[in-house]
């Protein structure tokens, strides 16, 4: 998977904004392009770009962008129609759902997983199981 790597195709030019390692934000999170956190993200996040959570970094949000990699410490539902890559030290407590999902080994994951494109879970309207949305996240 390292040759396929989301990153492997991401120069550092192509990363349009960091949150820096000890900066924090709270809030609604909408962009273009490639984003990298490596700081703390409290909120959402929208795009049909590419989200890198890097190793300093704790975020607690709900995502929806088309790729996510996580490499930091991550609380929240992603929901991603390209791919989730989950690489080491990751901690992940949340749900997923994409229909591409890479977890490297010394990665934690807590939560549930759902395969689907959105275009299949579109697809399917009064089939039994078509509201496939993960159960919710622990107290």
């Amino acid at each position: 998977m390292a040759d396929e790597s989301i990153l492997s195709g991401i120069d550092q030019k192509d990363i349009i904004a960091v949150l820096g390692k000890g900066s924090e934000f709270e809030g609604k999170l909408t962009f273009e392009g490639v984003v990298r956190i490596d700081g703390r993200f409290t909120g959402e996040i929208f795009s049909k770009g590419v989200l890198i959570i890097g190793e300093s970094a704790k975020v607690k949000a709900e995502i929806q962008v088309a790729s996510v990699v996580v490499k930091g410490e991550m609380t929240g539902n992603i929901k991603a129609p390209s791919c989730v890559e989950l690489h080491a030290p990751a901690r992940l407590v949340g749900n997923l759902i994409t229909p591409c999902l890479y977890v490297q080994k010394g990665v934690i994951f807590e939560g549930h997983t759902i395969m689907e494109s959105e275009g299949i879970q579109r697809a399917r309207p009064g089939a039994p199981g078509h509201d496939r949305t993960p159960p919710p996240l622990p107290a």
